[in-house]
């Protein structure tokens, strides 16, 4: 089983990233289930405005569509700014639109019987609204969202140190970043044996 990480980070490589340390403990869990997982930080890679899955020249979501159309679980690591996704991960989301239409040979969805879930970091509050925002277009696509398929963590209310700059509560953000590894493992596996049916 193949999982893709999407870490919508600001910053390009090699600077440090709160989102990929917290991300990270999701992924040791994922592994520990025998998933093979990818990571992409898409600061990296030029990946232009629009909502078609190829852009032209130049353009390198392409190859991330491939490997996200190969996998079965597509996780999405972001930083919450000013208590939204980072805009890094709604440009993902909307080169993502053209899956709406994208099909296998049978008619079902591309998006159907993947999973996916969300790691969100930030000093302040509002993950639980920037999971909402990640997980309502990931539904409208077809992936399917289980039950606390999500790991977070902040220090509250008003500004404050980053991730990596303090152990606060980091044991609750890796404890429910590992049940939310072995839940999505677990629908995965669930939805390979059973397939969501081709719509109509």
């Amino acid at each position: 089983m193949r999982a893709l990480v999407l870490n919508c980070t600001l910053k390009p490589s090699p600077e440090p990233s709160n989102t990929q340390a917290l991300a990270d403990e999701v992924i040791a869990a994922l592994r520990g289930h025998g998933v093979d997982v990818e990571v992409v930080r898409l600061a990296d890679h030029h990946i232009p405005p629009g909502i078609k899955t190829d852009m032209g020249e130049g353009d390198e979501w392409p190859r991330i569509h491939r490997i996200l159309s190969g996998c079965r679980i597509l996780i999405f690591a972001t930083p919450t700014w000013m208590g939204q996704p980072s805009s890094i991960a709604k440009k993902a989301l909307e080169r993502m639109d053209a899956m709406m239409t994208e099909t296998r040979d049978d008619g079902t969805p591309v998006a159907y019987s993947k999973v996916a879930g969300v790691v969100v970091t930030g000093n302040e509050d509002g993950a639980h609204h920037v999971i909402s925002q990640i997980s309502g277009p990931l539904v409208d696509l077809g992936f399917t969202i289980p039950g606390q398929s999500w790991t977070y963590w902040n220090m509250g209310p008003g500004p404050g140190p980053s991730y990596t700059e303090t152990d606060h509560k980091h044991d609750w953000s890796a404890r429910t970043g590992r049940t939310m590894a072995a839940n999505l493992v677990a629908a995965a596996t669930a939805l390979e044996a059973h397939p969501l049916p081709t719509p109509g």
